[in-house]
């Protein structure tokens, strides 16, 4: 018997997502933030929604870590994982903001500050 090639899913993206095309919850993105609740898990889930569940047991991920675990699209990630937060299994978070510019006056002062208890 020969090996299936390696680069190819077996199961086809679209598959995994019982053919939905587009999230219910179209604010999901790449680094939004996917968390368990602690629901119980009903009976009947399709296994790439269980496969989801399970990658999200040991604490939160992000969209684009949990698509590589699982090894999906992000986009037939987030069908998924939109499906799930409509049953309230999963929490989604938006993803967290990038900081505001740091202003160079303040570091370079408590920098000063911290040079000068060093030497106290």
């Amino acid at each position: 018997m020969t090996a299936r090639p390696a680069g190819r899913p077996l199961v086809p993206a679209y598959l995994s997502t019982g053919g939905v095309a587009r999230p219910s919850r179209p604010h999901l993105e790449r680094l939004s933030v996917l968390a368990r609740t602690g629901a119980n898990v009903p009976p009947g889930l399709p296994a790439a929604e269980l496969a989801l569940l399970d990658a999200l047991e040991g604490g939160s991920l992000v969209v684009v870590e949990a698509a590589a675990l699982l090894g999906l699209p992000v986009s037939a990630l987030c069908v998924l994982a939109a499906g799930l937060a409509d049953r309230d299994l999963i929490h989604t978070r938006a993803p967290i903001p990038p900081a505001d510019r740091f202003d160079p006056d303040l570091l370079k002062r408590v920098a000063d500050g911290l040079r000068a208890l060093k030497h106290a």
